[in-house]
């Protein structure tokens, strides 16, 4: 058996095996001819000191075979001929959902409002070069959701590590790469993530299952408090005593089809602020405090959270060596988001640094009831685009002019293609978010010197960090606590935070309607 032990060692040591062999012989006190293999289980950085290390858990295989295990698919069954399950969504959620109710010998039947990811490509296209808005295939909408086109993080606060590294394993059998399953913060990259997600389409069609694209759910029909089934725009009526409500958290006429329904929802606190645009190497030289950062370590992250006034101040999505993008789902309003290609090899990085939000901040929008956050949240991405310039150019403002309420003469080109213009960002927000934001860089740059400066520019708004309404289900069926057969699944439902724990609500959903139909 293989012994494994935690050591650190020289980012170098740590990125080239036969280094890292000697290293470990070294440890062990043995000849490194006796060093058969070394195999990285967990891999994290450690930059709290000047001589940065890399935290390693490492098997070590002395004088005996090692073989590569391979990371298989489940076994799936053909469901050709079983009971649909409607899919309504295909994020990780609906995704992973849908293989998930494969492998309980369901068939599921996933609607889809947007495009493929191939052809997707066409319309992010438009609205970064031609400023076109297509309400039904943009960055949010379409084949592998908000996450497709957004970075592919994998980082999750789940504590079910064994949920966690299914989803992990099932990613590296759809292709990711194996250093997901030992990195700390795990991330596939925007460039790779297309390709995984068109392999999982296609797993579910061979094993029976249907995926409709440009299908767009315009009803839900309900029967004395059960779920009959869908209706898409086209006036097709598809029929499922069960459905999975996979739809995401920008998904606005389906939280106004349910309220209109009078289906029950609840408005939930969310967050708003600011995409943050610094130099990659101005992050590397405070976070490993350096002035280069050498071919052996990764551009540098950074996560940080303060209080100001009683109100909490957080980095979110932070994606090193990444792009802002457009990330509006309707003409009239303008969005930001980040992502990051696998390399990380842009020369910017970016995060939003947005302000946590309460129920009361949402009174002046009371009149519409549970879709008063979602109000909210809408007013001020249209503000942003009329301050803009009504296309989807953003307000922009460097970060000490913002401090200092100075509207920035010039903003350089920053790499949100669609471009900027120059706005004082206390228009576009509430006081008492511009207020928070202001005093929040100030104690940023407290913490991380060097960080509060004009070279950083600041995009508005970043909005879309979780869903601005709670879909309501029971704790243990998972069902809605009204609507019988319907499971609000995923971020658009307020139980869900990024890919992970998207997929891993799609799969408990699936396994709570293979459970109720044994039952039945």
């Amino acid at each position: 058996m293989p012994r494994e032990i935690q050591l650190q060692a020289a980012p170098e040591v740590a990125a080239k095996p036969e280094l890292l062999a000697a290293h470990v012989a070294k440890l062990f006190q043995v000849s490194v001819s006796e060093i058969n293999h070394v195999v990285i289980l967990k891999r994290s950085i450690d930059a709290r000191q000047k001589a940065i290390k890399v935290n390693l858990k490492v098997a070590v295989y002395l004088n005996e075979e090692y073989k590569e295990e391979n990371i298989a698919l489940p076994t799936y069954k053909d469901v050709s001929n079983a009971q649909e399950i409607i899919v309504v969504g295909a994020g990780p959620a609906g995704l992973f959902a849908g293989l998930r109710l494969i492998e309980l010998g369901l068939k599921p039947v996933i609607i889809e409002r947007g495009k493929n990811v191939r052809d997707r490509r066409r319309d992010l296209k438009a609205i970064n070069r031609d400023h076109i808005v297509n309400e039904d295939s943009n960055y949010c909408y379409g084949e592998g959701g908000a996450g497709t086109y957004s970075d592919g993080k994998l980082y999750t606060r789940s504590k079910k590590r064994g949920d966690v590294d299914r989803i992990l394993e099932l990613f590296v059998g759809f292709g990711a790469s194996k250093d997901i399953l030992i990195e700390a913060h795990p991330h596939i990259g925007t460039n790779k993530l297309p390709k995984i997600i068109s392999d999982i389409r296609e797993k579910i069609i061979e094993f029976g299952g249907k995926v409709l694209f440009d299908t767009r759910v315009t009803d839900i029909l309900v029967k004395n408090n059960e779920i009959e089934g869908v209706v898409t725009q086209n006036g097709d009526t598809i029929h499922s005593k069960k459905i999975i409500l996979a739809t995401g958290h920008s998904a606005r006429d389906i939280f106004e089809l349910l309220d209109r329904k009078k289906i029950h929802i609840e408005a939930k606190p969310f967050a708003i602020g600011v995409r943050a645009e610094h130099p990659q190497s101005l992050i590397d030289s405070i976070q490993y405090s350096c002035d280069f950062r050498g071919e052996y370590l990764p551009p540098a992250p950074y996560a940080i959270v303060k209080q100001v006034g009683g109100r909490g101040i957080y980095s979110f999505c932070m994606c090193p060596g990444g792009v802002i993008a457009p990330c509006a789902t309707s003409p009239g309003e303008v969005v930001t988001n980040g992502w990051s290609p696998s390399k990380r090899d842009r020369s910017t990085a970016n995060s939003g640094i947005v302000v946590e939000l309460r129920l009361e901040d949402f009174k002046p929008f009371a009149k519409f009831g549970a879709l008063a956050g979602m109000e909210f949240q809408k007013s001020i991405e249209q503000k942003a685009w009329h301050l803009a310039g009504e296309t989807q150019n953003v307000p922009a403002q460097r970060m000490i002019d913002f401090t200092q309420t100075k509207i920035s003469t010039d903003i350089p080109k920053t790499s949100y293609v669609p471009g900027t213009t120059s706005v004082e960002l206390g228009q576009v927000f509430p006081g008492f978010i511009t207020q928070t934001l202001r005093e929040g860089f100030v104690e940023f740059g407290k913490s991380m010197k060097g960080y509060l400066t004009n070279e950083a520019i600041l995009h508005a708004p970043e909005s879309r960090t979780s869903s601005p309404v709670r879909i309501p289900r029971d704790n243990f069926s998972l069902e809605h606590v009204q609507i019988k057969g319907l499971y609000p699944c995923g971020e658009g439902a307020g139980y869900a935070g990024g890919i992970i724990s998207a997929a891993i609500d799609g799969e408990k959903c699936a396994e709570k309607i293979a459970e109720s139909l044994v039952h039945v």
